[in-house]
């Protein structure tokens, strides 16, 4: 193994940082990772109750104005529904910025990125007005505090949450033959969407030994799952299928409780399929969209050896000597070379603090969307891609380059010198070329543009 500090930065973290020192060694990585989580108590997000208050006062405020119409009550009650959209969104501002400085600041870049690896495997987002600001506090209860322990401990966290029941619609799943379904007399339809995604992207995989028989049993089993109106998780056993269901040939009772559904989850998690698909999708997120089998296998048989404890799975990545020679080939998604560019410029709190709506949007949101990677909203259950065809597309890169050049000098009163910052941004090993573009740029603005631009630091 060839460990260096300034790769563990770049492949593992989110780059180089002119006040915060690169990582000595794997054994320093695991222990920071398993320690305490420093970022989220010194830029707290809060919690996902935040967001249920705020969709709460902006249901009833809703509810009331249409209610109250043409009246001087209406109008006052959307007025509070406005008033709490715009709640909804300030707060969403602050999640944002929050994320933003725990990456730039952090010493445990490691935590980070997995974070963020983990947000999008369990993709979830809001539908609607309020809602749609979750995800942050989503990930920050569900996701966060269980990325180093058992992996059924967080599949179980994200598939209860209800923001991801009602992402994939399981709010809306009733067993055909449930006290529900018969009480009101109608036929409510199964819903399979959590199901499938539960087999197909969060633990066996697209190609797993599954069949639309295991997704229909497995919906079935799910049927209970729900959430309150204002996005409280809340299991109804009038809405579970009632008789035994069996899922991947291992049959599951008929009492209807969250036991049952933790039973078949703990199941999956343990699955070999599972362990293989979770072992190359980080190794294919961290190391190369192409790792060796090697790799890849000595992941998948560290998941298999603990009872899936994820930290067993990051130390037999970050021990293995593919980690560390293969080639930089992955490119940086959108978020990530943005957030890799502040650090690396060593962007201080101080720029956030006087950071207001617009700034966020002109500097952070459209650029995102141009970049073709819109904040925390990726297009489908499947998250953002890994594949970098994705995000090298002509608009992309122009996007990326007009980042670069303009969004620095625009949220730093004093540019620092690109002969400086090209050691920041990509350590002693910077190409030659850069280091002579940095020198004989005419101004330090393009000179930090050439660097960030650089496929050196484009690449990790």
């Amino acid at each position: 193994m060839t460990f260096t500090p300034e790769l563990a930065a770049k492949r593992f973290g989110y780059g180089l940082s002119p006040v915060v020192a690169a990582p000595a060694s794997v054994s320093e990585m695991l222990a920071a990772l398993l320690g305490p989580d420093l970022m989220q108590e010194r830029f707290e997000l809060g919690t996902f109750a935040q967001m249920q208050e705020h969709y709460s006062t902006y249901r009833l405020a809703r509810r009331e104005a249409r209610k109250q119409a043409g009246t001087a009550e209406g109008d006052a009650a959307q007025k509070r529904q406005v008033a709490a959209s715009r709640a909804a969104w300030k707060s969403n501002q602050h999640w944002f910025k929050q994320t933003i400085q725990r990456r730039i600041h952090t010493a445990d870049g490691f935590r980070e990125r997995l974070v963020a690896f983990w947000g999008d495997h369990f993709t979830a987002y809001g539908k609607g007005n309020v809602i749609k600001h979750g995800t942050a506090v989503y990930v920050e209860d569900a996701v966060r505090p269980r990325i180093s322990g058992k992996f059924s401990d967080l599949l179980k966290a994200a598939v209860r949450h209800p923001l991801m029941l009602s992402y994939l619609d399981q709010d809306v799943s009733i067993g055909p033959n449930s006290v529900a379904a018969k009480r009101r007399k109608i036929k409510y339809g199964l819903n399979e969407n959590l199901a499938r995604e539960v087999l197909e992207l969060h633990t066996l995989g697209v190609n797993g030994p599954y069949t639309q028989a295991d997704v229909r049993a497995l919906a079935h089993l799910l049927t209970g799952l729900t959430r309150t109106r204002d996005y409280g998780f809340e299991f109804r056993a009038q809405y579970a299928e009632p008789g035994l269901h069996t899922v991947m040939a291992t049959t599951y009772a008929g009492t209807l409780s969250m036991q049952r559904i933790d039973a078949v989850l703990d199941d999956l998690a343990d699955h070999p399929a599972t362990a293989a698909h979770i072992a190359r999708k980080l190794a294919v997120h961290f190391v190369s969209d192409t790792p060796s089998d090697a790799l890849v296998e000595a992941m998948t048989s560290a998941y298999l050896q603990d009872g899936a404890q994820l930290s067993d799975v990051y130390a037999a990545m970050l021990m293995h000597a593919d980690s560390w020679t293969t080639p930089a080939t992955n490119i940086r998604p959108p978020d990530e070379f943005i957030s890799a560019s502040l650090r690396a410029l060593g962007v201080s709190s101080l720029v956030f603090e006087r950071m207001g709506r617009r700034t966020i949007n002109r500097v952070f949101t459209q650029p995102l969307r141009v970049m073709g990677q819109r904040w925390q909203q990726p297009p489908g259950p499947d998250g953002w891609s890994e594949d970098d065809a994705a995000w090298v597309t002509p608009q992309g890169v122009a996007g990326r380059l007009e980042w670069a050049m303009r969004a620095p000098k625009s949220l730093l009163r004093v540019l620092p010198d690109p002969r400086d910052v090209v050691g920041y941004a990509l350590g002693a090993d910077a190409p030659q070329n850069v280091v002579f573009a940095a020198k004989a740029a005419e101004t330090r603005a393009e000179g930090i543009g050439l660097i960030l631009m650089s496929p050196a630091f484009q690449r990790r």
